[in-house]
């Protein structure tokens, strides 16, 4: 039962941050097609300062949250209640320190009224972190698939309707607003039907959460901060157009994170749960995690470099292609995130928080200072080697900390299956490379070689459809 509630709740996330990243995928592909790069710079850049605020003002409660509640489920109505009113505070501070940052950088008239529109969404979507922990630690993932998904897609068919009426940048930031703010709405519906809220505020609960999260909120922060940088120093130190070449190359990097975020937000609990039934069994989750991982991402690795540069072109336009070396180097990191994802939420089901916190903190000053030198010299490419020197950097110090505080790996078991499917896929993008081949025939027939290789190999290795469907039945 509990394997079929796994695969049930990765289901759902995958479905919904799915969703979310073919969405904006999209989107970015569209406002690139209809209004320009300088214009989805301008998104872009609106959309970090709110990514960096929301993240800082919401993350840390949820994974708190995520964690308590998992361990003690019978707390869920002082969490709704007492849980919201403090992340309402957080969430008000967040957008009055965005609309400050803004108002003291030296943006134009028109990007930081962008910023500012865009950035009330931290109120919606903050509080909304809070009933999806409740789902998330309740291990009722489906329902935050049930409240988002038609959102995210009712959104994007609003917003390209309304760059094909020639409406601005200003209309599209406007329409993330309310959407978020429909889908708060939407999934307190579905809780407060099987929750009955504990309509009191418990402030000792209130500070005690403050207490306990801080670690988790300067982690979360730093982080998110970490991750955005190079669009914001490109901001500062290039241009808006630059912003959006950038944003275009980091969107195709974009559905693997989706992924891996979400398969390590449903395998959390269970990896929780694990830390008392022994270091084995905790490996065995923690190594299957990364060989899925690998596996989607170190063919994706060899794609991007190999076609990279046509893939640019097909999906944004010609003035992209100047971003094709950027996108080499970017591709890199994809060899280096499954082991940083994974190995981070390890050491949160340990406790172990203030390691993360550690190397967020040491990643983040070395990304700054080598951002201040490779992207004023290197421009996109500097932006990329600046990525992958700070994903290099956190691997070095969760490999270290795992090995030293948890538990060794084994390397081999772990990279011989996803090597093998990166090393049957090279050929073939190679030879697709060299034909020139309509662009989309390419990517479909690509697609379909990597599903049957890990077809393939999943029969080989769990045996017949009918003998996997069997197994799972029989362990359900």
């Amino acid at each position: 039962m509990e394997k079929r509630k796994l695969i049930n709740n990765s289901f759902s996330i995958i479905t919904n941050r799915l969703a979310q990243s073919v969405s904006t995928f999209v989107l970015t592909a569209t406002i690139a097609r209809y209004l320009g790069a300088e214009a989805l710079g301008q998104y872009l850049l609106a959309f970090s300062y709110y990514f960096i605020f929301v993240s800082i003002a919401s993350q840390g409660l949820k994974t708190l949250f995520t964690r308590e509640l998992a361990c003690n489920p019978q707390k869920t109505p002082i969490f709704l209640t007492s849980g919201t009113c403090l992340q309402l505070i957080f969430s008000l501070i967040g957008y009055v320190a965005l609309v400050i940052v803004v108002f003291l950088l030296p943006y134009s008239t028109e990007t930081s009224a962008v910023c500012y529109i865009m950035g009330l969404t931290i109120i919606p979507f903050s509080l909304s972190n809070i009933t999806e922990a409740i789902f998330q630690a309740h291990e009722k993932m489906h329902l935050i698939a049930i409240s988002t998904v038609p959102i995210y897609v009712l959104r994007l068919i609003v917003m390209i309707w309304a760059m094909q009426h020639y409406y601005n940048v200003d209309f599209l930031s406007t329409v993330l607003v309310i959407s978020e703010s429909i889908i708060l709405v939407i999934e307190w519906a579905l809780l407060t039907s099987i929750v009955k809220p504990q309509w009191q505020i418990d402030k000792a609960f209130i500070w005690d959460s403050v207490k306990a999260s801080r670690t988790f909120f300067a982690i979360e922060g730093i982080a998110i901060v970490n991750s955005r940088s190079q669009i914001l120093i490109l901001s500062l130190l290039g241009s808006e157009f630059l912003v959006g070449i950038y944003g275009g190359i980091v969107q195709l990097t974009q559905p693997f994170l989706i992924i891996a975020n979400s398969v390590a937000t449903a395998v959390f609990p269970s990896l929780s749960k694990a830390v008392n039934q022994g270091r084995e069994n905790q490996r065995q989750i923690i190594e299957n995690f990364i060989e899925i991982l690998l596996i989607i991402a170190l063919p994706l690795l060899a794609g991007l470099v190999i076609i990279g540069n046509k893939l640019l072109i097909f999906l944004y336009n010609p003035n992209f292609a100047q971003g094709s070396t950027a996108l080499s180097v970017m591709a890199l990191t994809l060899f280096f995130l499954p082991f940083n994802r994974s190995l981070s939420f390890l050491l949160l089901a340990n406790g172990l928080e203030k390691i993360n916190l550690r190397e967020v903190i040491v990643t983040t000053i070395l990304g700054s200072l080598a951002s201040v030198v490779l992207i004023s010299q290197f421009k996109l490419v500097g932006a990329a080697a600046v990525e992958l020197l700070m994903r290099i950097s956190g691997f070095s110090q969760y490999v270290y900390c795992t090995y030293t505080r948890i538990f060794s790996l084994n390397v081999w078991q772990i990279i011989r299956r996803p090597l093998l499917v990166s090393t049957l896929m090279i050929p073939v993008l190679l030879i697709l490379q060299k034909i020139n081949l309509n662009f989309l025939l390419t990517l479909l027939i690509s697609s379909f070689y990597y599903l049957l290789i890990v077809g393939l190999l999943v029969i080989n290795k769990l045996g017949s459809p009918q003998a996997i469907w069997s197994k799972l039945l029989n362990k359900g």
